[in-house]
């Protein structure tokens, strides 16, 4: 299955008023302990979907696509996390882009 795409790339802060627009009201009324455990059942997800594309197995298309598709989720459980705690994902990854701020950025 091919996911449609956007007519434009969508971009961090584009993605997170998406997941924003879509979610908060009933991101924000579960709160961040009970949101934090589904980010963490997503981690799961990742981690066994990574298992059966490990190097050397043969994973098949629809194991691909789910890899993909659990990346995905757990991007947009993170979102979730960053919008009702009131963090600007934006703002906050800059720092990658501060030499010597984050170890391993250089100029």
């Amino acid at each position: 299955m091919t996911t449609p795409r956007h007519s434009s790339p969508l971009t961090l802060e584009g993605f997170q008023q998406l997941i924003r627009d879509r979610y908060y009201a009933t991101d924000s009324k579960r709160g961040p302990a009970a949101t934090f455990l589904l980010l963490t059942e997503e981690f799961g997800e990742l981690a066994t979907a990574l298992h059966a594309n490990l190097p050397g197995k043969t994973p098949t298309p629809e194991q691909k696509a789910n890899l993909s598709e659990e990346f995905a989720d757990v991007l947009a459980w993170l979102m979730t996390m960053a919008n009702i705690t009131g963090v600007d994902l934006t703002e906050a990854v800059q720092k990658y882009t501060i030499p010597g701020l984050v170890e391993g950025v250089k100029d």
